[in-house]
C-alpha cells in the first residue's frame, strides 16, 4: 500500500484514473483505500431539478450516486443514502452561496462545490471544491491553453467546541495541467499535484464558516506560490539552461578572433 501510495504521487494528475484503474485490478483488497486516499481530478455534473452543476468527489457518493449540494438529492436517485443533520445542512447551503462568490472572485467563473457531513468525534468536516477549466472550450478562456485545468479540494475537520474555541484542521490538494500547442509557444505540458495541511485553534464568535473562509485563503495563497516557484520556476530556469534567448547565447559564443 505504501508502495501504491508512493507511484501515485508521482503520477500527473491527467493519468491519475488510469493508474488508479490499474493499481484496483492488481490491489482489490485495498480498494477503499485507495479510493479514499487518492484525490483524482474532479468531475461535474448537472443537477436537472436545479439546472446547476456540481463537483463529484468521494466525499458526496454512496455506492455509485452523488449528492447534489444545491437540492440535497442523489444522482441517480438513492433512497437511503446519508444526508447531513438539518443544522449542517443549513451551514452547507450558506457555505455554497458565499463559495460561489470566492470562486468568482479569485477564479473568474468556474464551479464550485461545498459538503458537510457528521464525524464520530461529535464535530463536523466539511470539503470545499473548486475546478476552473482553462481549456479553449472552458469556462473562463482567455485562449491560451489547449488543455488546461485546475481543481483544488479542502477538507476541513472541526472539533467540537471547547470554551469558545475550536479546532480546524485544514487538508488541501491542487492539481494542476496545462497544455498549450500555438506558432509562439509551440507545445508545451505542464502537469503536477501539491498537498499541504494546517491546524489551527480559533474562536467561534465570527462563525465557522469565516474561519474556515480564512483558512482556504491563506493556504490558497500559499499553494500558488509553491506552484508558481516549484513548477513554473523550476521549468522556466531549466528551458533559459537549454535554451538561452539569442542575446544571452550570443554573449557566451567565443569570438571568431
Amino acid at each position: 500500500m505504501e508502495a501504491a501510495m508512493g507511484l501515485m504521487r508521482r503520477i500527473p494528475p491527467k493519468h491519475t484514473e488510469t493508474a488508479l484503474s490499474a493499481l484496483l485490478s492488481l490491489m482489490p483488497d485495498n480498494s477503499s483505500d485507495l479510493l479514499s486516499q487518492v484525490d483524482q481530478p474532479l468531475q461535474v455534473l448537472c443537477d436537472v431539478e436545479c439546472g446547476k452543476e456540481f463537483i463529484l468527489c468521494e466525499y458526496n457518493r454512496d455506492a455509485d450516486s452523488y449528492r447534489s449540494p444545491w437540492s440535497n438529492k442523489y444522482h441517480p436517485p438513492l433512497e437511503d443514502g446519508s444526508l447531513p443533520s438539518s443544522e449542517l445542512r443549513k451551514l452547507e447551503i450558506e457555505a455554497n452561496d458565499i463559495f460561489a462568490i470566492y470562486r468568482d472572485q479569485y477564479y473568474e467563473g468556474g464551479i464550485s462545490s461545498v459538503y458537510m457531513w457528521e464525524d464520530d468525534n461529535e464535530g463536523f468536516v466539511a470539503c470545499f471544491l473548486i475546478k476552473k477549466d482553462g481549456s479553449k472550450t472552458g469556462q473562463g478562456r482567455r485562449g491560451y491553453l489547449e488543455e488546461g485545468a485546475w481543481d483544488a479540494i479542502h477538507v476541513i475537520e472541526v472539533g467540537p467546541e471547547e470554551e469558545e474555541n475550536t479546532n480546524y484542521r485544514l487538508t488541501s490538494t491542487v492539481m494542476l495541467t496545462l497544455t498549450t500547442n500555438n506558432e509562439s509557444s509551440g507545445t508545451f505540458s505542464l502537469s503536477g499535484s501539491i498537498r499541504r495541511q494546517m491546524s489551527m485553534k480559533l474562536s467561534v464568535a465570527d462563525g465557522h464558516l469565516c474561519n474556515m473562509g480564512r483558512m482556504i485563503e491563506e493556504m490558497e495563497s500559499k499553494l500558488r506560490n509553491s506552484l508558481d516557484q516549484v513548477y513554473f520556476g523550476k521549468t522556466r530556469e531549466m528551458v533559459c539552461t537549454l535554451r538561452p534567448p539569442s542575446e544571452v547565447a550570443q554573449l557566451r559564443m567565443p569570438d571568431s578572433a
